[in-house]
């Protein structure tokens, strides 16, 4: 292990300086296996490291999840939307989990049937409304999720591809929304 290292240091220090080694004392410094730092280092006390930190610190951007992209790029935030949706599908689903193991409990009734029978009642508006307000982010979901699949393979990557994407999928998850909602 230490010959290759040599070896491997000796190959180095030739490529970088070709003439490394005319003198002894260069041969001797290019074979060796231990490393020089160039830096020289001080002693300084808790207070003054602490200061040198919170001095770097204020250099330092806030965060840049937000400053980093391209506003025109990413117009509307179909990113963001697809987060959000996401969210919401496995919040809904934890909470109405939640709900389902506790209704016995409290003498709530959310078995099948009660619910059928509630939503059945519903003005047909109501019941479209709260269709689509189920049906859109699912549609939405699957679109985007399809397009941030294409964009992660590094298909359409231009700027107009992108955001003619994006109303491509806000459109068809609209429509697939409404198609859900007034036709299933």
């Amino acid at each position: 292990m230490i010959a290759q290292r040599v070896g491997t240091t000796a190959l180095r220090r030739v490529a970088g300086k070709p003439n490394a080694f005319i003198t002894a004392n260069n041969l001797a410094r290019s074979l060796s296996t231990s490393q020089t730092r160039p830096v020289a280092t001080q002693k300084i006390s808790a207070d003054e490291a602490r200061a040198i930190l919170d001095k770097q610190r204020l250099q330092r951007p806030v965060s840049p999840h937000l400053d980093i992209y391209d506003k025109q790029q990413t117009w509307f935030g179909g990113s963001i939307w697809q987060r959000f949706t996401g969210s919401a599908f496995s919040g809904g689903l934890y909470a109405f989990g939640i709900a389902y193991l506790a209704a016995p409990a409290l003498g709530w009734h959310l078995e099948s049937s009660s619910l059928i029978a509630a939503f059945g009642a519903l003005p047909a508006a109501v019941k479209a409304s709260v269709k689509f307000l189920a049906a859109w982010p699912f549609v939405f979901h699957a679109f985007n999720g399809v397009r941030h699949l294409t964009l992660d393979l590094g298909y359409g990557m231009a700027r107009q591809t992108i955001v003619k994407g994006g109303w491509y999928v806000w459109g068809a998850s609209f429509v697939g929304g409404l198609a859900l909602a007034l036709f299933y």
